[in-house]
């Protein structure tokens, strides 16, 4: 006899919503200037979004410097080993405004159906 799946813990709720708007809230964070990947991880988390690996947040920065969403530049540092600073590109910025927009407009829709069941 097969069992039922269980339903997702939140842990498990929440690393599937992370996946759908990291990229949005990296974007978000360097529109308030330039910042190493340690940095973005503590303004990440501060913001609520929870402890973010490495594994997680540096993939994704490959991926939108690769896509020309950030740039990057290599910094000495007075505290140990050279640090990579993102910054975004122009391209970035109207990504990361539009996005937002996208963003906002989708979670007003989903919290107007949870919260009355009513599609509006």
């Amino acid at each position: 006899m097969k069992k039922k799946p269980l339903p997702p813990t939140q842990d498990q709720r929440r690393a599937q919503w992370l996946k759908g708007v990291l990229d949005v809230c990296v974007l978000a964070a360097l529109q308030k200037g330039e910042a190493y990947g340690y940095e973005l991880a503590q303004t990440l988390e501060e913001a609520g979004l929870g402890p973010m690996k490495g594994g997680t947040l540096y993939p994704l920065l490959r991926r939108l410097e690769r896509d020309g969403l950030v740039g990057a530049t290599w910094r000495p540092s007075s505290q140990g080993p050279d640090r990579k600073y993102y910054q975004l590109t122009s391209i970035g910025a109207n990504a990361a405004e539009e996005s937002a927009k996208a963003w906002l407009r989708f979670t007003e829709s989903a919290g107007l159906l949870i919260n009355t069941g009513d599609i509006g």
